[in-house]
């Protein structure tokens, strides 16, 4: 007949992952503000690239405009370079594509800036969250690292 309970392996074990999980886990459920700025800069990225893409594909101009704690593209209604007048519909369909900065999180640095339809940008830009290096698009290519 076997005893029951649990053996001196599974209890440590045990005390083992509940350490990780305390460690890792579980403080991000309660400080988001730091991931939450990270995914915001993350996601400006994401939209730049979507930009400087759509100009491209569509042979037109996109224009990205930024405040504090939002971004919006807009996009020529015409073929060609020149002022942007129509709302760019995002990669998911939402018209227009916005993105918004989570609570607490916003830019300390930011520019507004257009790709033509070649996909160069008007000029570079850096984009800065606090604590965060910052995002740059190049000025000659638009690439955005």
């Amino acid at each position: 007949m076997r005893p029951d309970g649990f053996t001196l392996v599974e209890l440590v074990m045990t005390m083992v992952v509940l350490g990780i999980l305390a460690a890792v886990a579980i403080p991000r459920f309660f400080e988001r503000q730091t991931y939450d700025a990270r995914a915001f800069l993350d996601r400006t990225a994401a939209l730049l690239r979507y930009a400087q893409k759509a100009a491209i594909a569509q042979r037109r101009t996109v224009c990205a405009d930024f405040t504090a704690s939002s971004a919006t593209l807009k996009i020529r209604a015409t073929e060609g370079d020149g002022s942007c007048d129509t709302d760019l519909a995002g990669p998911t369909g939402e018209r227009p594509y916005v993105l918004t900065a989570p609570a607490g999180v916003s830019f300390s640095s930011f520019a507004s800036l257009s790709f033509k339809a070649d996909g160069s940008p008007s000029a570079g830009a850096t984009y800065s969250v606090a604590g965060f290096p910052p995002l740059t698009v190049e000025a000659v290519t638009g690439y955005v690292h």
